[in-house]
């Protein structure tokens, strides 16, 4: 299906291209949808206050407790098969979520939906790799992807505010439909699974399975809490114990494992494993400020829901010009370069709201909504292609989901790392507007910090340059003599 041009995609491979995207699409909207309709949800159900936030946590736990498996599922059992599959499971469980009479079965609809998201997804990125050749066609396929899913949190944050206007119930039930759409253009346009021999069946690792889901479900877990400040601080930093010990005996399962789950040698890929933390960083930050803006909106502000989601969709620029023109970016100066500038406008966007004001007019928190669109436009798809270029098509998979596990372990560390953070503040007798500054300075501080990770990425590429054109030069010295 690859060529080595964008402008010669073939029609059948732009509308498989679509419905991919359409799946990352409805990933995000379904995530900016819930977070909107949260308080009907809690009123109408008469929830408390754990259980409202678990509508939303359980989500955060499934997505991130299973990425890492559901990556490697794509590889090892067919990227069509789990990618049609884990779709279905969505498709059920949200519309299980909007029949739902009590927080229970709310809770346990969401865990169950963000679980097939963590299969779903990283399929989708692999079906994305596998499909478009390496290049420029790849480059032009993953900005799109990764503009679809900013489209997709962007405009849920607005439609979630009109369906809850409706009820509460449609944030369940319109996923439902856009999902049978998707499906049913998937089961004609995705590609069949290559042929899988008898041993690629008993090869399945399922010490390596077990352990990493149950290393990775309590690291989520934990992470989730640190949104509760000291409250209850010995459960969070035992469960975080656990999960690293865990985590060392998943990977002395891996060592010893004849085909292990993940290729432990897979992490020696740098740019890779650079790309990975610096979507952990890059996401956290915006995932963080967000959610600050959000409560500084509605609680300071007094904005409705509705207000704040329309304010708040300048972020969604980048769903415009990640397809558009950060492809050409990349092909002039390279993803590390172009990461780098996304990066840097990212910090200086969060540091212009550092000292938010209570009565800030709405102007001058708009250029750094509008820096923060553009770096997220710079930024997440450069790294998507880094974190997956070069990797063997049969770990496709993995790379999917070693990226999307980060990206979605950084979104849970930077909105719980804020929380904690203005918990804590307001708790020490701080007004709310002072505590809202305190946790501006979490985005603050993760953009800063993929900032300076970015530009190492520069250097190294640099000096591999350098290295590569002295090896060339001494090459040729012999031929000359």
């Amino acid at each position: 299906m690859g060529t080595d041009s964008t402008s010669r995609m073939t029609g059948r491979a732009r509308a498989l291209l679509l419905v991919l995207c359409g799946t990352i699409f409805l990933e995000g909207a379904d995530v900016a949808m819930l977070g909107v309709a949260v308080p009907g949800i809690r009123a109408d159900l008469d929830l408390g206050t754990g259980t409202a936030a678990w509508v939303m946590s359980g989500y955060v736990l499934g997505y991130a407790g299973f990425t890492l498996l559901g990556g490697r599922a794509a590889d090892l059992l067919g990227r069509r098969r789990m990618f049609l599959s884990w779709l279905g499971v969505f498709l059920v469980f949200s519309g299980l979520g909007g029949f739902a009479t009590e927080g229970t079965t709310l809770v346990a609809a969401r865990f169950a939906t963000g679980v097939a998201a963590a299969f779903m997804t990283p399929a989708a990125l692999s079906l994305i790799t596998t499909s478009f050749a390496e290049g420029p066609e790849r480059t032009k396929a993953l900005m799109v992807f990764a503009g679809a899913g900013a489209a997709g949190f962007s405009l849920g944050l607005v439609i979630g505010g009109l369906l809850t206007a409706l009820g509460w119930r449609w944030v369940f039930f319109a996923p439902v439909l856009f999902a049978a759409v998707l499906w049913a253009a998937a089961v004609r346009l995705v590609p069949a699974d290559p042929p899988r021999s008898a041993a690629d069946g008993r090869s399945f690792d399922v010490p390596g399975a077990v352990t990493a889901a149950g290393a990775m479900l309590l690291t989520a877990y934990g992470v989730v809490r640190l949104e509760h400040g000291f409250e209850g601080w010995p459960t969070t930093v035992g469960v975080l114990v656990a999960g690293v010990l865990l985590t060392l005996v998943f990977l002395r399962v891996e060592r010893r494992a004849a085909r292990p789950l993940v290729r432990l040698a897979i992490l020696r890929r740098s740019a890779m494993v650079r790309a990975d933390l610096g979507a952990a960083l890059f996401v956290g930050a915006f995932f963080g400020f967000q959610f600050v803006l959000t409560l500084y909106f509605q609680e300071v502000r007094g904005w409705s829901p509705i207000q704040t989601a329309f304010a708040l969709i300048a972020m969604g620029l980048d769903a415009v010009l990640a397809p558009t023109l950060t492809p050409h970016l990349v092909r002039r100066f390279g993803t590390a370069r172009v990461a780098a500038v996304g990066f840097a406008l990212a910090a200086l966007g969060y540091g212009l709201v550092l000292p938010l004001g209570a009565d800030w007019p709405y102007l001058a928190l708009f250029p750094t909504l509008l820096l923060a669109g553009i770096a997220f436009a710079l930024v997440y798809g450069p790294l998507t292609v880094t974190a997956t270029e070069g990797v063997d098509a049969s770990e496709q998979g993995l790379a999917g989901g070693l990226f999307t596990t980060a990206v979605q372990f950084g979104s849970a560390i930077g909105i719980a790392v804020v929380t904690a953070v203005y918990g804590i503040v307001a708790e020490g007798g701080a007004t709310r507007v002072e505590a809202f500054r305190w946790a501006l300075t979490v985005p603050f501080a993760m953009a800063a910090a993929g900032l300076v990770l970015a530009l190492y990425g520069v250097h190294r590429g640099r000096r591999h340059a350098v290295t590569v054109a002295t090896r060339l030069s001494a090459a040729r010295e012999p031929s000359r003599a």
